[in-house]
C-alpha cells in the first residue's frame, strides 16, 4: 500500500510539472455542450485494427446533470479527509474545487450546488464554470492572494495542485480544506463523488450521484464490449503519451496511471502495462516499438503543440514503425475530459469508443 501511495503521490506531482511546463492562465476553453456522436448512434467498422486516419473523441452532450437542483446540505458537518485530518464545516455558500484534473469543480456542479462555486482552475473547461475567475497562475500554481480575494467557505481539494504552502496558507486563515484521494481511474469515480459530497453536507445527492456514475459507467462498459473484438488477439493495442512539443516532453503512461483502466474499460489492450511500463516516463524509441500500439491516445492540446499528427511523426519517428504510426491511428480527446475520472466517465468512455471502433464518421 504504501508503494502504490507513493507511486501515485509521485505521478500526481509530475503530471503537475509538466502540464505547468506549458500551460497558462487562459489555456483552459470550455467545451460546447454538443459535439460529438453517441455510440449507439453510428456504425462500428468491422476490423478496427484495420482502420486507418486519425480521430478526435468529442464527448456528444458535456452538459452539467445535476442529481438535484436544491440541495439541503446538513451542516455543520464532521469529515476525516484523505489525509486523515478532521475537517468541520459549517458553510458551503462559498465553494472552491480544484484539481489538476477539473474533476471536483464537475462533481460540485454535478451534485446541485454550481451556484454556490465562486473560483476555478485552470483545468475546468466545462461551459457552465466559465465565467468563475482563475485562482491558479502560471498554469497550475495556486494563488493564495486569489483563493482569499474571493473569500471561500470550504475548499475541497486534493495533492495534484501545489504549492501546497498555499493550502496550509488558507486553512491558516481559518478556511476550512478538505482533501480528498487524488488517485483518478474508472472504477473509482463513485467514491470521489462521495468524498466530495460528504465534505460539504450533501450525502445524500452524493450517494445518488455515486450511483448514478457507477450504473452509467458499467452500461457503458458493457455496451463497449459488444462492438469490441470479443478474441484478445483481435482488440486494439493502446498507450497513452502524453506530449508538450513547447518543452520536449514526451511521456507514456504506465501502470497507476489511471490510462490503464480506461484502456481496459474500452476494450483495448493496454500495451505500457504489458511491457511492464509502470508510471509515468520519458518514451524511448526501444519502448515504444516494443509497445507496438494500435492506436495512440493523446490530449488535444498535446497534440496541437507538436503540430498534429505530422508534426508528432517528425518529432517521434520510431511512432512511424508501430502500427499505429503506420495507419495514423491517433486519437485525441480534451484534456480536461479524457483522465478526469468523475461523474462524465461514461460520457467519457462513449466518445472514445466512437472515435476507435466508428472512426471517421460525421
Amino acid at each position: 500500500m504504501r508503494a502504490r501511495a507513493t507511486l501515485l503521490a509521485t505521478m500526481a506531482t509530475l503530471l503537475v510539472v509538466l502540464t505547468t511546463a506549458c500551460s497558462g492562465p487562459g489555456d483552459a476553453v470550455a467545451v460546447e455542450a454538443d459535439g460529438g456522436r453517441h455510440l449507439a448512434d453510428v456504425t462500428p467498422v468491422d476490423d478496427p485494427r484495420a482502420a486507418t486516419g486519425p480521430a478526435t473523441a468529442v464527448v456528444a452532450d458535456a452538459s452539467v446533470r445535476p442529481v438535484t437542483d436544491d440541495p439541503d446540505p446538513q451542516l455543520p458537518v464532521t469529515v476525516t479527509d484523505a489525509q486523515g485530518t478532521e475537517v468541520t464545516v459549517d458553510d458551503v455558500s462559498r465553494v472552491l474545487a480544484l484539481d489538476v484534473y477539473g474533476t471536483l469543480a464537475r462533481t460540485v456542479f454535478e451534485l446541485g450546488l454550481g451556484d454556490r462555486v465562486v473560483g476555478r482552475d485552470v483545468s475546468s473547461g466545462f461551459a457552465e464554470i466559465a465565467d468563475r475567475p482563475l485562482v491558479t497562475a502560471g498554469g497550475h500554481d495556486l494563488s493564495a492572494e486569489a483563493i482569499l480575494d474571493l473569500a471561500p467557505t470550504v475548499i475541497v481539494t486534493d495533492t495534484t495542485l501545489g504549492p501546497w504552502d498555499v493550502v496550509l496558507q488558507v486553512r491558516e486563515a481559518g478556511i476550512p480544506v478538505v482533501v480528498v484521494d487524488s488517485h483518478r481511474d474508472v472504477n473509482g469515480a463513485p467514491d470521489l463523488v462521495r468524498q466530495v459530497a460528504a465534505g460539504l453536507g450533501v450525502s445524500d445527492a452524493g450517494e445518488q450521484l455515486a450511483q448514478r456514475t457507477q450504473a452509467e459507467v458499467e452500461a457503458k462498459v458493457a455496451q463497449i464490449a459488444q462492438v469490441a473484438p470479443a478474441d484478445p488477439a483481435d482488440r486494439l493495442r493502446i498507450v497513452f503519451l502524453y506530449v508538450r512539443g513547447q518543452a520536449g516532453i514526451y511521456y507514456m503512461f504506465g501502470e497507476g496511471s489511471g490510462s490503464g483502466a480506461l484502456i481496459e474499460a474500452l476494450g483495448g489492450v493496454d500495451v505500457a502495462h504489458e511491457i511492464g511500463w509502470r508510471g509515468m516516463r520519458p518514451v524511448n524509441d526501444e519502448g515504444l516499438v516494443a509497445a507496438s500500439p494500435d492506436v495512440i491516445l493523446m490530449m488535444t492540446d498535446g497534440l496541437t503543440s507538436v503540430g498534429g499528427v505530422d508534426g508528432l511523426l517528425d518529432r517521434l519517428p520510431a511512432i512511424a514503425s508501430t502500427p499505429a504510426g503506420e495507419r495514423r491511428r491517433i486519437v485525441d480527446m480534451e484534456g480536461s475530459q479524457v483522465l478526469s475520472f468523475g461523474p462524465t466517465t461514461a460520457d467519457v468512455l462513449d466518445a472514445l469508443a466512437v472515435a476507435l471502433y466508428a472512426p471517421g464518421q460525421p
